[in-house]
C-alpha cells in the first residue's frame, strides 16, 4: 500500500512540474519570412526569365515574396557553392544549371561543392536544341547529313554556343552516335553561330530555338531535326533525331530548383507542391514556350534521378569524346 501511495504522490508531483514548464513552441509554418533564389547566370538570360516568370504564381501560393538574386560565373559554380553554403531552413534556394550539377564535375579536377551539398527539389525547364543547315547544304534529314558527313570524312563541321556548353555536347553526341568525324566549332553563344551558318561559313550548327525557329520558319534554315525526345509545340512539323532514325538520341539543356543538403522535407515538399503547381499554369507554361524552353515539374525524387542519369551520360560522353573545359 505504501509503495502505490508513494507511485501516485510522484506522479502527482512530475505532472504538476511539467505544468509549470513554459509551453515549447511550434515551429512556426512555412515561410514566414522572405525567400531568396539565386540565379546562376546574368539578368536576362533563360534561367532567369523562366524564375521571373513563375515569381509571381509562386509567391501567391505561398503567401510570401521571392527575392531573386543574380550569382553569374564559372558555369555556374559561383551561384551553386552559394547555395550549398547557405543555411538549410528554405530562405535560400538556387535555380541550378545543367551544367553545373552534371557538367562541370566532368571536366573540373576540383569543384568548391558537391551534389551531395544540395537537395533537389524540381526540374524547372527543358530548353530543346535544334540541328540545322544553311540553304546551300544538300541535307534536309540527319540520314542525309550523316551521308554527306561520311563521303567527305572531317570536311564538314557544326558550329554551337561554346566549348562545354549544352550545345557542344549535343553537337558531340550527335556526331558519336552516327559514327561520323566532323569538327565542333564553339561560338560566343547561339546568335554568332546563328550568323555564321545563315552566312554559309559553317554548314551545320546546333542552335537554342529563340536563335533559330524564325529562319526555320522564313526558309533560311533547314532544320535537321530537334534534340528533344518529343516533337516541339513551336515547330511541330521538324522531326525529333531520334524518330528520324538515331534511337534514344536526346539531349537538352536544363535547370531546377534546389535547397542546401538538410532543408527539412516538409519544407521540400511545400516548395515542390508552388513551384509544380505553377509550372502547370497554362499562362505561365506558355510564356516559358515563348522563350524557347520547355516546363518541366518534376517530384524531388524524379529529379534526383534525373541528375544522377544526366552526369552519368555526359560524364561518358566527355571521357569519349576527350572534351576539356574552356
Amino acid at each position: 500500500m505504501f509503495h502505490v501511495a508513494r507511485r501516485r504522490i510522484l506522479a502527482a508531483l512530475t505532472a504538476a512540474s511539467f505544468a509549470l514548464l513554459p509551453p515549447v513552441a511550434a515551429r512556426a509554418a512555412y515561410p514566414e519570412q522572405l525567400i531568396k533564389i539565386i540565379v546562376t547566370f546574368p539578368p536576362g538570360g533563360s534561367a532567369d526569365t523562366v524564375i521571373r516568370a513563375l515569381e509571381p504564381v509562386v509567391a501567391a501560393e505561398l503567401k510570401q515574396g521571392l527575392v531573386i538574386e543574380n550569382r553569374a560565373g564559372a558555369g555556374g559554380n559561383i551561384g551553386m557553392t552559394a547555395v550549398a553554403q547557405a543555411k538549410p531552413d528554405g530562405y535560400t534556394l538556387g535555380v541550378a544549371p545543367a551544367g553545373a550539377l552534371t557538367v562541370n564535375p566532368h571536366l573540373n579536377a576540383s569543384m568548391p561543392f558537391a551534389l551531395k551539398d544540395l537537395a533537389p527539389i524540381t526540374l524547372l525547364a527543358e530548353i530543346p536544341f535544334v540541328l540545322v543547315a544553311s540553304a546551300n547544304i544538300p541535307a534536309r534529314t540527319p540520314a542525309e547529313t550523316i551521308a554527306l558527313a561520311k563521303a567527305k570524312p572531317g570536311g564538314l563541321s557544326i558550329g554551337h554556343g561554346g566549348n562545354s556548353t549544352a550545345m557542344h555536347l549535343t553537337a558531340a553526341l550527335f556526331t558519336q552516335r552516327s559514327g561520323i568525324a566532323m569538327e565542333l566549332v564553339p561560338y560566343r553563344g547561339t546568335a554568332p553561330a546563328a550568323v555564321d551558318v545563315l552566312a554559309g561559313h559553317v554548314p551545320f550548327a546546333v542552335l537554342d530555338i529563340p536563335a533559330s525557329r524564325q529562319l526555320i520558319l522564313d526558309g533560311k534554315l533547314n532544320a535537321i531535326g530537334v534534340s528533344s525526345a518529343r516533337r516541339l509545340a513551336s515547330l511541330p512539323d521538324v522531326p525529333t533525331l531520334a524518330e528520324s532514325g538515331i534511337a534514344g538520341f536526346e539531349s537538352v539543356g536544363w535547370f531546377g530548383l534546389v535547397a542546401p543538403a538538410g532543408t527539412p522535407a516538409d519544407v521540400i515538399a511545400r516548395l515542390n507542391e508552388a513551384f509544380t503547381k505553377a509550372l502547370k499554369d497554362p499562362a505561365v507554361a506558355e510564356k516559358i514556350r515563348t522563350l524557347g524552353a520547355e516546363p518541366a515539374p518534376t517530384s524531388p525524387e524524379q529529379f534526383s534521378r534525373f541528375i544522377e542519369s544526366e552526369s552519368t551520360k555526359w560524364g561518358k560522353l566527355i571521357s569519349e569524346a576527350g572534351i576539356k573545359a574552356n
